[in-house]
């Protein structure tokens, strides 16, 4: 049975040596997951990642990296139609 995409799912991860966790919806998860074995990097790495750069609300910026992938994703696709 898969999870539900709108359930939120609290996971621990590792940022600078220190434990922290996360809550996001299963579907960012899902979604973070795929760019972590699309970019050949673990999660952990792609959060720091993320982390290091961002500007607020650790959760948000996550959600905002899946929504700037989609969408470069989806542009990169409009433009091969012919």
């Amino acid at each position: 049975m898969n999870p539900s995409p709108a359930r939120i799912r609290k996971r621990s991860v590792l940022l600078g040596g220190h434990a922290t966790s996360v809550s996001l919806e299963e579907a960012f998860w899902q979604a973070l997951r795929q760019a972590a074995r699309d970019e050949h990097r673990s999660l952990n790495r792609l959060i720091a990642e993320v982390d290091r750069a961002r500007s607020g609300n650790l959760s948000s910026a996550l959600r905002l990296y899946v929504l700037e992938r989609l969408s470069r994703r989806d542009a990169v696709n409009a433009s091969a139609d012919p």
